[in-house]
């Protein structure tokens, strides 16, 4: 046990077994007052544990531990040094008492004292045997006790690691180090503010990219839960066959492959927040256990049959149209207006373009400190990404800026570079009119949508128009490609024009 009091006092029960001890004490030394005290003991009431300190080279104890060499005293009453200090023995004129003391080492340093009491019939007895039992079992003491002080030491700077790195994460999610000066994040700002410091549940909507993981571990580490957990799931990453398991957890035995019980997310969001990204995917079965735990904030674990009462903040999020989803009966209408309670929508990017430059400017001011690079790029490349509607949002913005810096060989990026490095802007041609020269200009007449359609196009046609592999050569998702398709009405039977 890395418990010290556990193992001491295990040990004293053996040695009066095996050497028939009447009373045995464990004395370490305390750093903080200098003296000895008894640790742990056998056959001693509390009171009489705590009479026993000695200062060093005081007494039998003390004289053990100063000199590092064990003693035998045959007759305690018989022996002047021996200052029976805890009064635990009576008269010890009296008595056959003999008292063994060996020091307790670890490294080569004398740590503390392990003494016991043995009763004799004959005073010619030999503890030469006893004393060399005790001198085995004080050295197995002291391995435990310098292990007990590297786990204390490790947990106190683990403690501290803990301690430094929530104050990090507090400061990286301040509502001052999101980018954006938009009226529309502005807004977002003002509604982060007034829920941090309620336990109220919010519901982040908006695109794919628009930063809702990044609001929500805002609102965690502005809020009074900042000293517990953050636990986030993404509901559409998850097999449903898996994700009951995964909100929470199961017993052992309570499916096949079940080896041993499994804390769920809710359980190990205990006193913190609970972020479940994607809620819109999850399915009927497990919407009703989700509603009890909003209603009542107890659940069972799959396979169980013991209420876990937990005490969870939910933050859930979507991109989904929850409203659409209820309409069709694929959301729970009860589940819906449990959730949201208090909403927050996330602008697009394209609808908040006076931001773009703020985020181009942070991105490549990251991305160069973390790939040890100096890019730099020219108002043309601002143009350019101020007026592309940016369908992956800020993911994307970050994604593209972090390639660019990467491929560039230029410290200076310019317009050709952009459009040569980056997928979403390189001019293609369909095979039937060239593209046009992005190099000047006055040869970008055509609006980015005609770039994009005719990328998209060309794509499609590259990859026998299966729009999963075309949306791989886009690095686009099929759902944003079938969109796109559907948005400009790309036929394979109609070129583009």
């Amino acid at each position: 046990s890395l418990d010290l009091r556990v193992t001491s006092h295990k040990i004293m029960e053996i040695l009066a077994t095996v050497l028939g001890m009447q009373r045995g004490t464990l004395t370490l030394l305390h750093p903080n007052s200098g003296d000895l005290a008894i640790e742990a003991a056998y056959g001693l009431s509390r009171q009489e544990q705590a009479r026993g300190r000695f200062k060093i080279g005081e007494g039998i104890t003390g004289r053990v531990f100063e000199s590092g060499k064990p003693m035998i005293i045959p007759d305690i009453g018989k022996e002047p040094l021996f200052l029976d200090r805890t009064r635990s023995r009576g008269n010890i004129a009296r008595q056959n008492i003999a008292f063994l003391c060996v020091p307790v080492k670890a490294h080569g340093e004398t740590i503390g004292v392990l003494s016991v009491d043995r009763i004799f019939a004959e005073p010619a007895i030999s503890f030469e045997e006893d004393l060399r039992v005790l001198d085995i079992v004080a050295s197995l003491i002291g391995q435990a006790v310098k292990l007990n002080e590297i786990v204390a030491h490790e947990k106190k700077d683990l403690l501290a690691q803990t301690l430094h790195l929530r104050k990090e994460l507090k400061e990286k999610y301040r509502l001052a180090n999101i980018v954006g000066i938009s009226k529309r994040m502005l807004e977002v700002y003002e509604a982060v503010e007034q829920v941090s410091g309620t336990g109220a549940t919010v519901l982040l909507r908006g695109e794919s990219g628009t930063g809702k993981e990044l609001i929500a571990r805002a609102i965690h580490y502005n809020s009074p839960r900042v000293n517990g957990p953050f636990i986030k799931l993404n509901c559409s990453a998850i097999p449903e066959t898996l994700l009951e398991s995964e909100l929470f957890g199961h017993e052992k035995g309570a499916f096949t492959g079940a080896t041993q019980t499994r804390q769920g997310r809710f359980e190990l969001a205990n006193g913190g927040t609970f972020f479940l990204d994607e809620i819109g995917d999850i399915p009927l079965s497990i919407q009703v256990k989700m509603l009890r735990v909003l209603q009542e904030t107890r659940f069972e674990r799959v396979g169980g049959n013991q209420l876990i009462e937990v005490d969870v903040r939910l933050i859930a999020a979507t991109h989904r149209d929850l409203e659409t989803a209820m309409r069709e009966g694929t959301f729970r209408e009860d589940l819906y207006y449990r959730l949201n309670v208090v909403p927050i929508f996330l602008p697009p990017l394209r609808d908040r373009q006076e931001d773009i430059p703020l985020l181009t400017e942070h991105f490549f001011q990251k991305f160069n400190t973390q790939h040890n690079k100096q890019v730099q790029f020219n108002g043309d490349v601002m143009d350019l990404f101020t007026r592309y509607h940016w369908p992956g949002n800020v993911r994307e913005l970050e994604n593209c800026i972090e390639r660019m810096v990467i491929m560039t060989k230029n410290e200076t990026i310019r317009i050709e570079d952009a459009t040569q490095i980056t997928n979403f802007l390189a001019p293609v041609s369909n095979g039937k009119s060239p593209a046009p020269d992005p190099v000047k200009p006055s040869t970008l007449p055509e609006s980015l949508e005609q770039i994009e359609h005719r990328q998209i196009l060309a794509a499609l046609e590259k990859c026998g128009w299966v729009q999963a592999r075309a949306a791989r050569l886009l690095g686009l998702t099929s759902r944003q490609i079938g969109y796109k398709i559907k948005k400009y009405k790309i036929r394979s039977e109609s070129p583009f024009l």
